[in-house]
C-alpha cells in the first residue's frame, strides 16, 4: 500500500462507500478533512482523528486533493459550485478534484471544463470493495492529473484503468452499470425459474458457478437472493439512477437500448413497492417473494 503521509485530502460524501474509503486513506497516512450533509458521519470520523469541515468549501480550503463520493449529478454540481459553500470557491491553487461517484457523462465534461485539475474516477465493487480497498477504478482526465491521483487509487482499489480524457471514466461506469443491472435481472429471473420448477435455487446457483453462466453477480448477488439477505451494499435506488443515466447518454448518442430500458422499469417497480433502500440484488423480490 502506498504511504500517503503528507497528503492533505478533503473528502465530501460519507455514505456506504465514502466512509470506508476515507478510513483507508487515513490508514495509509493521509490527513483527512471530511464533510457530509448528515453531521453524524462527520462526527464519527472526527472521533477517529479526521478533521471535521463545516462545508465543502471548508474541506477544499484545507486540502490539496478533494474527493467527492456523492449520490447523483445534481448533488455533485451543487457541492462543486454552490455560490456560498461550494468546493470551487475554496480550492487552493493547483488543487486536484476527483469525482469518484457515478455522474452523468455530459455534466462531467462540463465540470472538468470549469475546474483546471479534474479527474472523474467512478468505482465498482460496492461497500465490500470499499472496505477491503479492492475497488475497480475507471478514470478519465489528463495524464498528469491521473498520475497525481494514482497513489490514492492504489490505496482504494485493485484494478485501476486510465480510460481516457475527461468523461471517459463515467462512460466506462455507465457501461459497467448496464452490465451489472442486466446481469442482476438475468440471475433473478433464472433463480426464480429454478425455484418455481421445484429445484433448490442455491443448489442451482452452485451448479452454474463453474460454467459459462458463472459470474461475480451469480456468486455474490445470487447468494444474497437465495439467502434472502438484501442488506445494502449498493442500493436499488442507486442502480435505477445509474440505468437512467446510461439511457440518457444513449439518447444523446441516438442509440436505442431496449434491454436497459426494461431493466430500469423493473427497478421502478421494485422502488414503487418500497424496496429502494435494499441492495440492488433485491430485484429478485419481483420474481419470487417466497
Amino acid at each position: 500500500m502506498p504511504d500517503l503521509a503528507g497528503y492533505e485530502i478533503g473528502f465530501v460524501g460519507l455514505g456506504l462507500m465514502g466512509r470506508p474509503m476515507a478510513r483507508n486513506l487515513a490508514a495509509a497516512g493521509a490527513r483527512l478533512v471530511v464533510h457530509n450533509r448528515s453531521r453524524g458521519a462527520v462526527e464519527k470520523l472526527a472521533a477517529e482523528g479526521m478533521v471535521a469541515a463545516e462545508s465543502p468549501r471548508d474541506a477544499a480550503a484545507q486540502a490539496d486533493i478533494v474527493i467527492l463520493m456523492l449520490p447523483d449529478t445534481p448533488t455533485v454540481e451543487a457541492v462543486l459550485f454552490d455560490s456560498g459553500n461550494g468546493v470551487a470557491g475554496g480550492l487552493r491553487a493547483g488543487a486536484l478534484v476527483i469525482d469518484m461517484g457515478t455522474t452523468a457523462v455530459t455534466a462531467t465534461r462540463g465540470f472538468a471544463a470549469r475546474i483546471a485539475n479534474y479527474v472523474d474516477a467512478p468505482v465498482s465493487g460496492g461497500e465490500v470493495g470499499a472496505e477491503a480497498g479492492t475497488l475497480t477504478i475507471m478514470a478519465g482526465g489528463g495524464a498528469a492529473d491521473f498520475a497525481r491521483a494514482r497513489p490514492l487509487f492504489e490505496v482504494l482499489g485493485r484494478h485501476i484503468t486510465h480510460v481516457g480524457d475527461s468523461g471517459a471514466g463515467q462512460v466506462a461506469k455507465a457501461v459497467n452499470q448496464v452490465i451489472v443491472g442486466l446481469t442482476i435481472g438475468a440471475v433473478a429471473e433464472a433463480l426464480a425459474l429454478a425455484r418455481g420448477a421445484g429445484a433448490d435455487p442455491e443448489k442451482v446457483r452452485q451448479a452454474l458457478a463453474g460454467g459459462f453462466a458463472g459470474s461475480r453477480i451469480l456468486e455474490l448477488h445470487g447468494a444474497r437472493m437465495t439467502a434472502g439477505d438484501f442488506t445494502p451494499g449498493g442500493r436499488a435506488a442507486t442502480q435505477r439512477k445509474d440505468m437512467a443515466q446510461a439511457l440518457e447518454l444513449a439518447a444523446e448518442l441516438g442509440l436505442d437500448l431496449p434491454a436497459t430500458a426494461l431493466n430500469r422499469s423493473l427497478y421502478d417497480r421494485l422502488i414503487a413497492a418500497g424496496h429502494g433502500d435494499l441492495d440492488h440484488s433485491a430485484l429478485y423480490k419481483l420474481f419470487d417473494e417466497g
